[in-house]
């Protein structure tokens, strides 16, 4: 396998998997070859497909798995599913089969067969199924009395909304992934809530962002509750929102923190084909397409890689290595600053270990490697995303994009794109939005999610 390298000050064996897939398809054009299309199936037979092609030879069989592995695991990732279908050679299939359902691919399949409620598959097909897709509108109901609650990783956001103005927002630390009790969880977000509704006479509504995948409101699986035993969280977890809306006796919606992102973009900026990305405990993302809807993808983002060094940064729940959740959130400001030889106390909680590194000098030498590092990061990220949404407009909110920071990224991100991917360069406009709203923007905009009952 041919790596290309980018080589950064800060991670010098960078190897950004945009320039892989160009480098392997160039190769692959040049060499004999045969087309083969990837399709991934989700609830209600809804399917996405990837057309490409690979070495016909068995001399590059691995070399194909390889590259067909990313591939199929961003797929995944992105558009969700429960089956893989390869229309292509059999050798490819029986390989990609083993990976995903007794190889390393394993935590990727099982992942999926809980979100979905179904066996994973891998099958082979010699024809393409018909494509069938979704698409539908989300919030921006701005009426009544609302209670925007985002939860993330680190801390939970809350927002008190009256008629799409908000009168009230603040943010608790909690630390979620490291108890196990879901007790914990359901009283620190109840608590949270009803801090909200005791700013205002009613609440009409209720819309919540969460990291995490959620169907009919119901929590299916997701980072915060990674320490709850799986009985406990059926128990427990899965209705903790549905059990407060019926506490409160308001409507609710629940979507994800991305989408949340996307739509907090679009609200401030009337603006489509747009990428929200949230940079926080982990890296959420949504998107909202040409005509200002939701495609129903997972669009988690977090587990798609972007860099295929051998001994890239390793993701501790999914144990891959060189995916998102790694380069877009606190953990890469954290691991980057390590790297300059920042150490920090062992008590300190990550996003305690984010504001140590926030406070540094913002013109010093280290604070800009840093964030310069995840602003080329981003650009290679974004140039990969590329190939799978059309993308006008990326919004970005988040803790890392917090002060200097933030603007280095986007600087450096913008910079980059231009020199290396000219054309999206002109494309693509990257955005963040004031202060208060990259803090906090989620929280409101998850407030407009529901209809209230006098809508």
């Amino acid at each position: 396998m041919k790596v290309v390298k980018y080589p950064i000050k800060l991670d010098p064996n960078f190897s950004p998997i945009v320039l892989y897939f160009q480098n392997f398809r160039k190769r692959v054009k040049k060499s004999k070859h045969e087309e083969i299309t990837i399709v991934v199936e989700r609830e209600d037979g809804l399917n996405e497909f990837y057309e490409t092609i690979i070495f016909s030879d068995d001399e590059h069989l691995e070399e194909n798995l390889f590259y067909l592995e990313k591939l199929s695991k961003t797929l995944l990732w992105l558009y969700g599913g429960y089956k893989i279908i390869v229309v292509g050679p059999k050798k490819i299939y029986e390989g990609l089969k083993k990976i995903y359902l007794e190889g390393r691919r394993t935590f990727d399949s099982n992942f999926m067969r809980r979100v979905y409620g179904k066996p994973f598959e891998v099958v082979h097909m010699e024809n393409r199924p018909e494509s069938k897709r979704i698409e539908r509108a989300i919030g921006k109901n701005l009426d009544g009395y609302r209670i925007g609650f985002d939860a993330g990783g680190s801390d939970m956001k809350v927002s008190a909304v009256v008629n799409g103005k908000p009168i009230f927002s603040t943010e608790i630390v909690w630390l979620p992934k490291l108890n196990s009790d879901p007790k914990y969880h359901k009283e620190k977000i109840r608590q949270a809530i009803y801090l909200a509704a005791s700013k205002m006479p009613r609440v009409d509504a209720l819309g919540v962002s969460s990291a995490g995948i959620y169907i009919n409101n119901e929590a299916k699986v997701g980072s915060l509750f990674i320490q709850v035993p799986e009985e406990l969280f059926e128990e427990h977890v899965k209705n903790t929102y549905i059990d407060i809306a019926k506490e409160l006796n308001v409507p609710l919606v629940v979507a994800n923190d991305g989408d949340v992102t996307a739509l907090a973009g679009a609200m401030a900026l009337k603006k489509n084909n747009l990428l929200g990305i949230a940079m926080g405990t982990s890296e959420a993302v949504g998107y909202i397409n040409n005509d200002g809807n939701i495609s129903g993808w997972l669009n988690e983002l977090a587990f798609v890689p972007v860099d295929v060094q051998k001994n890239g940064p390793v993701d501790e729940w999914s144990g891959d290595i060189g995916v998102g959740c790694k380069y877009f959130s606190q953990d890469a400001v954290i691991r980057l600053a390590e790297t300059c030889g920042i150490k920090f106390e062992e008590d300190l909680t990550l996003a305690e270990r984010l504001k140590v590194v926030q406070k540094l000098d913002p013109t010093s030498e280290t604070y800009v490697d840093i964030y310069e590092t995840i602003g080329t990061y981003l650009a290679f990220g974004l140039a990969y995303y590329s190939e799978f949404y059309h993308i006008e407009l990326v919004l970005l909110l988040g803790r890392v994009m917090s002060g200097v920071g933030g603007d280095i990224i986007v600087k450096t991100a913008t910079k980059v794109l231009k020199k290396e991917f000219p054309k999206l360069g002109k494309q693509i406009k990257l955005v963040i939005p004031d202060e208060e709203t990259r803090r906090v923007g989620q929280s409101i905009a998850a407030a407009s999610l529901p209809k209230t009952n006098k809508s």
